[in-house]
């Protein structure tokens, strides 16, 4: 499913954030992304992803090596890819039900279509009754959980979260989770970036440590 060969990133004032990075995540592996903050947790989750290059190295997502991809093939790898990052990016001039409603727009499906469906991953996150509110009457929380509805609506073969739990209560964080759980077993490769060591422990099937000038990667034994 991703295979990084020798991957290099480095930003214009000449910051190295990833140095010689290689592995490979198979098609159905829940993993998480640790580190602190600035050691290129965010720059992963993005270079997988297809929303920034590498500066060396070979990425391939889903088949697809991404620097060989054509503009007008790249989004179609998209559309196989969920992407919740930090900054949620919401349309705010629509409602929930349109922010949700819109990655099926743009693949073309029907509108009653896109409309059950999107109901439905509003009720997977727990924003049920929720469909006709703009985003800018949302608390944090519930606009982080409408763009988690957004990413899954899609059913993508890859989901990627960028600290998807950080505004969210213990409780609230947990059912999320357990929505990427149910997506992750009907086999959706799920990479989520997080500090939460509970949530790693019980959910990840390996965690890639990224650490300045270390990556990690190593198996976990989940908790009951």
């Amino acid at each position: 499913m991703i295979e990084f060969q020798h991957v290099f990133k480095s930003y214009a004032s000449g910051t190295a954030i990833l140095e010689d990075v290689s592995f490979h995540v198979g098609a159905g592996e829940f993993l998480f992304v640790a580190g602190p903050s600035g050691a290129g947790k965010s720059t992963l989750l993005k270079l997988i992803a297809g929303l920034e290059p590498a500066n060396r190295g070979i990425i391939q997502v889903n088949g697809q090596r991404l620097d060989r991809l054509t503009a007008r093939a790249r989004p179609y790898l998209r559309r196989a890819v969920g992407v919740i990052l930090q900054d949620t990016h919401l349309l705010q001039d629509r409602n929930a039900l349109q922010n949700v409603m819109l990655p099926l727009a743009v693949t073309g499906q029907p509108n009653d279509v896109a409309r059950s469906r999107a109901r439905a991953a509003l009720q997977k996150v727990g924003l049920g009754g929720k469909e006709t509110a703009l985003p800018v009457t949302l608390s944090g929380g519930e606009q982080q959980r409408l763009a988690i509805a957004r990413a899954i609506v899609n059913r993508p073969a890859l989901l990627i979260a960028d600290e998807p739990t950080a505004n969210l209560d213990k409780d609230t964080a947990k059912r999320v989770m357990d929505v990427f759980k149910d997506f992750n077993q009907v086999g959706v490769t799920t990479l989520v970036a997080t500090h939460d060591e509970d949530l790693m422990a019980q959910y990840a099937d390996r965690v890639f440590v990224i650490e300045p000038g270390r990556f990690r990667d190593f198996p976990v034994n989940k908790t009951t």
